[in-house]
């Protein structure tokens, strides 16, 4: 039995990651395979840059006893992989990150020791509070070092010289198409240069976010108006300095909902936990493999792991509230409830509940109130503000029942009630509580009147 060899620094874990061929996807006529960065010790791809932009500042004096403090623009995984790299040499690293970035790599880099800076990711380029314009600055302010790896070129070397060689030793220098996404730039780049060389045969393939502009680059030669997109880590509104788009020939551009879909069969057919920008990876690998008229051997990358998302592609009802996941539409209440009694999704309480169940529901689902049910019927209701007012001069008062201090005065709407009448109870402080007939339906809330609102836009 063979074991992998003792290692006696996490760093020196990073790269020489495994292939892993897929088939329980329909690939055409085409064979799939997927490396799996996702296995590197930081979870993504961006550990390989992460240690090549630091070993790379450090042997130009940029980093070392001098210069300890690091600051970088990242969407989050480079952000990890400086992190990692970071915390064991003892550097102190400032990130600006987009505010759309799931709060799982916020508490990750956060647990690294990173100092998190967030900023909006609804602007462009040029805007003070755009993420790299504000990295940037405050490098200079600081004194600190600019990482930059949209420029850095320790970036694509990275991939060029660990990435690019693994690839064509793990497929036997027989590939004949590289599906890869720009964020920064650096992978696309890298393997272009190593394949130019190893495999020239070796199409590059964009996959692309539907809102950025490199794939309409790569078709038409020239950039248009960026729109906004939910997958984190790739997907551009400009030409990244590192983007070198000089061998693509195809590129695809992949709706969110496309992403996300793939991302999840992926987890639930193959077994493997992939990111956002792994689906929209996948995805295209997959539209590409299945227009093939002969076979082709094809590889693209899980970036990172699904652990980074469970909060959001992962979990139903925020797929749900992002409009990703189809429902039948009843043109009635049912349609603005994202969480339905009928499918179990309502967190309740029994009226024997004591206030400290109560509590801990309300902080393990961020919700602030909560039905109280008894039998399938409403009787009741309990908000943050019945907990305080019950604790407050005595906290032992949390043992007790919500019955004794739940709200009976309940504020019930037929499931034909028209969209905007629940303004007028949702002002008095009222949660409508949708029935159809005798039969409890769900709960509305602000946030759910709001998500509803905002999905008709689409």
């Amino acid at each position: 039995m063979r074991f992998a060899p003792l290692r006696h620094d996490v760093l020196s874990l990073i790269g020489n990651t495994p292939m892993v061929k897929v088939t329980q996807l329909d690939t055409g006529p085409c064979e799939l395979f997927l490396k799996l960065e996702s296995q590197n010790p930081g979870g993504s791809i961006k550990d390989r840059i992460g240690l090549s932009m630091i070993s790379a500042a450090e042997e130009a004096g940029q980093l070392g006893p001098h210069q300890k403090h690091l600051v970088e623009a990242t969407a989050g995984n480079t952000g990890l992989g400086l992190a990692l790299v970071s915390a064991q040499k003892g550097y102190r690293l400032t990130l600006v990150i987009p505010d759309k970035m799931s709060q799982e790599k916020v508490l990750h880099l956060k647990a690294l020791g990173a100092e998190i800076i967030m900023t909006r990711s609804d602007v462009d380029k040029g805007h003070p509070e755009y993420y790299q314009d504000m990295a940037e600055r405050i490098a200079r302010e600081t004194g600190g070092f600019y990482v930059n790896q949209f420029a850095n070129p320790a970036n694509p070397l990275a991939h060029e010289t660990t990435t690019g060689p693994e690839i064509a030793a793990q497929l036997e220098h027989r590939l004949d198409a590289m599906v890869c996404g720009v964020g920064s730039g650096g992978t696309l780049a890298g393997l272009s240069r190593y394949f130019a060389k190893a495999i020239p045969e070796c199409e590059m393939v964009l996959a692309d976010p539907q809102g950025s502009v490199l794939a309409d680059y790569v078709k038409t030669g020239s950039m248009g108006k960026a729109g906004s997109w939910v997958v984190e880590g790739i997907g551009e509104d400009f030409l990244p300095p590192n983007a070198d788009l000089s061998r693509v020939k195809k590129a695809y551009t992949i709706p969110d909902a496309e992403s996300l879909d793939t991302a999840r069969q992926l987890l639930k057919k193959a077994g493997i936990l992939a990111g956002s920008s792994s689906g929209t990876l996948i995805a295209a690998a997959l539209r590409y493999c299945r227009e093939q008229t002969s076979p082709k051997r094809v590889c693209t990358f899980v970036c990172d792991s699904g652990n980074k998302y469970l909060s959001k592609m992962f979990n139903d009802f925020w797929m749900a509230d992002q409009g990703f996941l189809p429902r039948a539409a009843h043109g009635d209440l049912r349609d603005v409830i994202t969480r339905r009694y009928a499918d179990r999704a309502v967190v309740t309480l029994a009226p024997t509940d004591t206030l400290l169940i109560a509590y801990g529901r309300m902080k393990l689902y961020d919700v602030s109130q909560l039905p109280v049910l008894d039998g399938g019927k409403v009787v009741g209701m309990i908000d943050e503000s019945d907990l305080l007012l019950a604790a407050v001069n005595d906290e032992t008062r949390l043992r007790l029942p919500v019955r004794d201090f739940m709200s009976t005065r309940l504020q019930t709407v037929d499931v034909r009630t028209p969209v905007p009448e629940l303004l007028t109870y949702l002002d008095k402080g009222f949660v409508p509580i949708v029935m159809m007939g005798d039969e409890f339906i769900g709960l509305i809330t602000r946030i759910d009147l709001l998500n509803h609102l905002r999905r008709k836009l689409r």
